[in-house]
């Protein structure tokens, strides 16, 4: 369980190589990505040629909820930290949020060309376009790549690339706009509600 625990975490943690950049597609993703408050659907987490599925949930700024079907595995943003909770152990690892890539998916402003996420690659098909990112002056530490939908503009998928080169895909289906959460949803539920209230000036 510690080695999936470490492999979720980085799935979020990431940095990455210098490419070509369109500043086009770079802002298209920042015009959706603003555009969009809350997200619910399921997902399907690839990695060493294993899968898992689970349901996916995000609500800005700052919320992000990951539940894995067959994991007693919770990942948890309540907009200040991202909480991995492993529900067998009753055990949680703690990130904070601002370190991640996938952070700044649901910060309250989105600004890829100027903030401590570098966009350092851009791609296209017919279908889709891509920005893989890292954070700035962590380029060994790995990369994530957002794919996006063309037409419509939607999210579609990441994938993060870690240090040692290991790889993580995760696709979204039936993705549907989502507000009305839950007053406790983004908090991590035990014997009680567990408050994490908080958050910094990306996520207020």
């Amino acid at each position: 369980m510690k080695k999936i625990i470490a492999l979720l975490v980085a799935v979020f943690v990431g940095g990455g190589a210098f490419a070509a950049v369109d500043s086009a597609l770079v802002g298209r993703a920042e015009d959706y990505l603003n555009g969009v408050t809350g997200l619910t659907g399921d997902f399907v987490q690839t990695s060493n040629g294993k899968s898992e599925q689970g349901t996916f949930s995000m609500y800005r700024p700052g919320r992000v909820r990951l539940d894995y079907k067959k994991l007693p595995i919770q990942l948890i943003s309540d907009g200040s930290d991202l909480y991995f909770f492993d529900r067998s152990l009753d055990q949680i690892t703690t990130v904070p949020l601002t370190s991640t890539p996938a952070g700044i998916l649901v910060r309250k402003n989105i600004n890829l060309q100027n903030a401590d996420i570098v966009v350092s690659d851009t791609a296209q098909t017919d279908q889709t376009f891509s920005l893989t990112m890292h954070l700035r002056d962590q380029e060994g530490v790995g990369n994530m790549t957002v794919v996006f939908d063309q037409k419509p503009v939607k999210l579609k998928s990441w994938t993060v690339v870690d240090a040692t080169g290991n790889r993580t895909d995760v696709a979204f289906k039936n993705l549907k706009t989502k507000t009305d959460f839950g007053k406790n949803y983004f908090q991590i539920q035990r014997h009680k509600t567990v408050s994490t209230s908080g958050g910094d000036a990306y996520y207020d």
